[in-house]
């Protein structure tokens, strides 16, 4: 009998998959049998996360890509199809930016737009076509809160997630008939080692204390943990999700609805 939230069998692309949600993500997958493929332009711990994850279910291979370059990614996932049937892609790489309007340079906005807009634009259609002749598929892509609230300071940042947001709505729309399913995730803060390293570059003399004021900024009390993330993603991804498309997540620690 299959037991619940199994990806045996799966295909499952993840961008960003090295570090942070993306790593935990795509550890939390290979447990439940998925053969996970991460694109990221960091591989350095290719060989540790195959390690620790190889007496689990599923299997991992690791492509180093640049998500924002059309051309590069077209190829890169060309090859992957060559051999394998694509069933998952989750568009998780992104970097953060701090700044209104006035202090993000055009430099800033278009960096911004190339990974976490385009990026994601990249993928997508990148599998789109397959999925297509597939007649099934699943596009999960990570969004943040910053696209649905005002977030002091997230000018360039919030732009890029409201697109990504909206760019989920489109996709799942555009291919019902196909059985393409696109849903989004909207995390609120969580404690990854980006955290960690802001802080302490940011704020050296004060670690403890910045960390405990962000991590109250949720009206949980603390920030959300990357494998919390990697749960909900494994069951939007697993067939007991199978009802659900088009629809945002937040997981927030009651950000959203319980903040003012």
């Amino acid at each position: 009998m299959k037991s619940d939230f199994s990806l045996s069998g799966k295909n499952v692309v993840i961008t960003g998959g090295s570090s942070g949600i993306g790593e935990a993500i795509s550890r939390k997958f290979v447990a439940h049998g998925a053969h996970v493929i991460i694109l990221d332009l960091n591989i350095d711990k290719e060989s540790t996360i195959k390690a620790e994850t190889k007496n689990f279910e599923g299997s991992l291979e690791f492509i180093a890509c640049d998500i924002s370059n059309f051309m590069e990614t077209q190829n890169v996932f060309n090859k992957i199809k060559n051999n394998k049937t694509i069933n998952v892609l989750i568009n998780n790489a992104g970097i953060a930016h701090i700044g209104n309007i006035e202090n993000t340079s055009e430099e800033d906005l278009d960096r911004i737009y190339n990974i976490n807009v385009k990026g994601v634009y990249n993928c997508s259609k990148a599998v789109i076509e397959s999925m297509k002749n597939q007649m099934t598929g699943l596009i999960l892509n990570m969004a943040s809160i910053a696209s649905v609230v005002g977030i002091e300071d997230r000018f360039a940042y919030s732009m890029s997630k409201g697109a990504v947001l909206t760019m989920t709505y489109s996709l799942a729309k555009d291919y019902l008939k196909y059985n393409i399913r696109c849903n989004a995730i909207s995390p609120a803060r969580v404690h990854t080692p980006f955290v960690d390293a802001f802080i302490k570059k940011n704020y050296p003399d004060e670690v403890e204390t910045k960390f405990e004021q962000l991590s109250k900024t949720q009206p949980l009390g603390r920030m959300g943990l990357p494998e919390e993330i990697a749960s909900l993603a494994l069951y939007l991804c697993s067939d007991e999700a199978s009802f659900i498309t088009g629809t945002n997540f937040p997981i927030d620690g009651g950000f959203i609805k319980l903040n003012g």
